[in-house]
């Protein structure tokens, strides 16, 4: 538990004042962060980032992250939309299938896109969010960790029906009603004391949805890892694993605001 606190300590110290800032270093920051997590992925399925399917993944990647504001200018440079150059980056990917000799399968690339689509689309929304405001960034935040907080607590305290034992032994039922209920509970009070929702009946039924959407984020990284043997998906967050072990409900919580038009 110390290790745990001293490392969440040191990565918002790091990550604050990024958010804080935002603009263009925020940006690159997030591309950092999703580069990792590529790397993480990738090496789940024994692909090596710095090889030609990873980097034309992360090529992809990179295109699927263009910010809005950027997309623009690039569109207007190469005369092509980011949709058509992501593609052209899974063209490349399949080609590589027969340069190969096979030495990368379809199930690679697929793995790939599918990867760059999952971490893209993802961190997409975090940086559309915070060019929109760091207050719906706070807020998604605490959605995330006050889920995680109640859920841990209350599964501990007196959780007893396991939810999914085979993708993650650990977490029951009443865990999960604990997180969304703390979710709610510190949503409301942060919108007290900034007003993000036009009312507090939109606020509830928004953070329920999103407190579940994080915890199936939760799961389906679980899932992934467990489907290929992997414990942590790294060791970068001592106590707390990878980049995407801490990301992993964001990755569906941030997207989701903005299909939901709460963020938008």
């Amino acid at each position: 538990m110390k290790e745990r606190i001293i490392t969440a300590i040191v990565a918002l110290i790091v990550f604050v004042p990024f958010v804080v800032i935002g603009g263009w270093p925020f940006t690159l920051m997030i591309y950092a962060i999703t580069t990792i997590g590529l790397f993480e992925l990738l090496r789940m399925r024994d692909i090596k980032l710095f090889s030609v399917p990873g980097i034309l993944t992360w090529v992809a990647l990179a295109v699927v992250l263009l910010p809005s504001s950027w997309e623009i200018r690039l569109s207007e440079a190469v005369g092509y939309t980011k949709i058509e150059l992501a593609f052209m980056a899974v063209l490349l990917l399949l080609v590589v299938t027969v340069l190969s000799k096979n030495k990368y399968t379809f199930d690679h690339i697929a793995f790939s896109v599918l990867g760059a689509l999952y971490l893209g689309i993802g961190f997409y929304y975090l940086i559309e969010t915070r060019l929109f405001g760091i207050e719906f960034v706070v807020y998604a935040l605490i959605v995330v960790w006050m889920t995680d907080t109640g859920a841990y607590f209350v599964g501990r305290k007196i959780g007893k029906r396991k939810m999914w034992p085979d993708i993650s032994p650990n977490k029951t039922i009443e865990g999960a009603i604990g997180g969304i209920v703390s979710a709610i509970i510190f949503a409301c009070i942060y919108n007290y004391f900034i007003p993000i929702a036009s009312s507090y009946l939109i606020l509830v039924v928004v953070t329920l949805i999103a407190s579940v959407a994080g915890q199936l984020g939760d799961l389906v990284e679980s899932a992934i890892k467990r489907h290929y043997d992997v414990k942590d998906s790294g060791k970068l967050l001592p106590g707390h694993g990878g980049i995407l072990d801490r990301f992993d409900s964001l990755l569906f919580v941030l997207p989701l605001l903005h299909f939901l038009q709460f963020v938008a």
